[in-house]
């Protein structure tokens, strides 16, 4: 392996196969079917907005388009080796042993450009933005790529992560197009993209992967699926927060959050300072994230038991339906905790941002849970 290729890449999740190596997507046939209805019926759009949750398959969609459009001739090719039928397809799945496919996997297609967070090298860490000067590299891509005569295919992951010059040098691309380019936009929150960005862009949407998809998927990736149906409620079916949740011991994290929380009002405080302490360690950051991250989604899951009446269909840890039956037997609860999750997410952000002691941000959290509770 290269230095260059031992270096971090902003859209691969740790310990998961980089979504180019990925070769099946689960639970988003209304997305694929969709950019396949368009390619079959000649309306293919030249810019692309997949959005959805954060790793519930875009990126992998994202890598199988391009490598079925780079794979696939133009219509005016007159078919080629590979495909005799060039404009009528009913799978975008190529062969691994397609050239294209190859060439991709090895980061050699010259068809192919992905724009994301640059490595660097002063700081020795990914860029917190897309800066415009990746963007701007787009201007060589075309101009390179275009002696062939063939489709040029740009990925974005994440468009939301470029800032405002980055934002401002993509959408001039997309107002005037190269001629045969289709751009990919990968979005996690739409919401923070400029109106103009996503008016000139077909948008593909994703959902959240059920507990069956989500083990196929985590099977794909290499990791256990004993548990996947309470990795599914606990990362709202997006297979890459599923996998930090292994990574980072969510799950047992979680299971010690409900047993805490199980006789409120009462509260064991030992169990708490445990819990509170165990952030302060050598990697505490990632720690104290998953955590209070944890925490947030035991509330919002608790106060959605009380607004709907229902118990989870499926418990994120064991004797959650039991607790949830305790705290949450009706409406007015709901409301309760709907807004203590609020205040204690608020008061997390800010905690985090001054530097609070870790174990202290903890504490403070569990306390204001009693609290509420009482």
């Amino acid at each position: 392996m290269s230095a260059e290729e031992a270096l971090p890449e902003a859209d691969r999740i740790d310990g998961a196969p980089h979504p180019r190596e990925t070769e099946v997507i689960f639970g988003q046939n209304t997305a694929e079917t969709g950019f396949l209805e368009a390619f079959n019926a000649s309306r293919l759009h030249h810019a692309w907005l997949l959005t959805g949750p954060k790793g519930v398959g875009k990126a992998t969609l994202a890598w199988k388009i391009a490598r079925f459009l780079l794979a696939t001739p133009k219509a005016d090719d007159g078919g080629g080796l590979f495909n005799d039928a060039p404009q009528v397809a009913d799978k975008i799945d190529i062969n691994p042993d397609h050239p294209v496919a190859r060439r991709i996997l090895a980061g050699s297609e010259p068809g192919l450009f992905s724009v994301k967070r640059p490595y660097d090298e002063k700081t020795k860490k990914l860029k917190s933005q897309i800066t415009v000067d990746e963007v701007r590299k787009l201007k060589n891509f075309f101009a390179l790529s275009a002696a062939d005569g063939g489709r040029r295919v740009v990925i974005v992951d994440a468009a939301d992560e470029m800032n405002v010059s980055a934002a401002n040098a993509l959408l001039k691309l997309l107002e005037e197009p190269p001629e045969d380019a289709v751009l990919l936009l990968i979005s996690h929150q739409p919401s923070r993209l400029l109106p103009t960005i996503r008016s000139r862009c077909r948008e593909l949407r994703f959902a959240p992967l059920s507990a069956d998809d989500m083990a196929q998927a985590l099977s794909q990736a290499g990791a256990e699926v004993e548990h996947a149906g309470a990795l599914a409620e606990l990362s709202a079916g997006s297979v890459g927060e599923a996998l930090r949740l292994l990574h980072q011991g969510g799950l047992a994290r979680y299971a010690e959050i409900v047993a805490l929380f199980a006789d409120l009002p009462r509260m064991d405080r030992q169990r708490a300072l445990q819990i509170a302490e165990s952030a302060v360690v050598k990697s505490g950051e990632d720690h104290l994230e998953l955590t209070l991250n944890l925490i947030d989604t035991f509330l919002v899951r608790l106060a959605r038991a009380a607004a709907t009446g229902q118990m989870p269909a499926v418990e994120a840890a064991p004797g959650e339906a039991q607790v949830f039956a305790r705290l949450a037997d009706n409406p007015v609860k709901a409301r309760a905790w709907a807004e203590v999750a609020q205040e204690i997410s608020s008061r997390s952000r800010h905690g985090k941002a001054v530097n609070l002691d870790p174990a202290a941000l903890v504490l403070d959290t569990v306390w204001k849970i009693q609290q509420t509770a009482a």
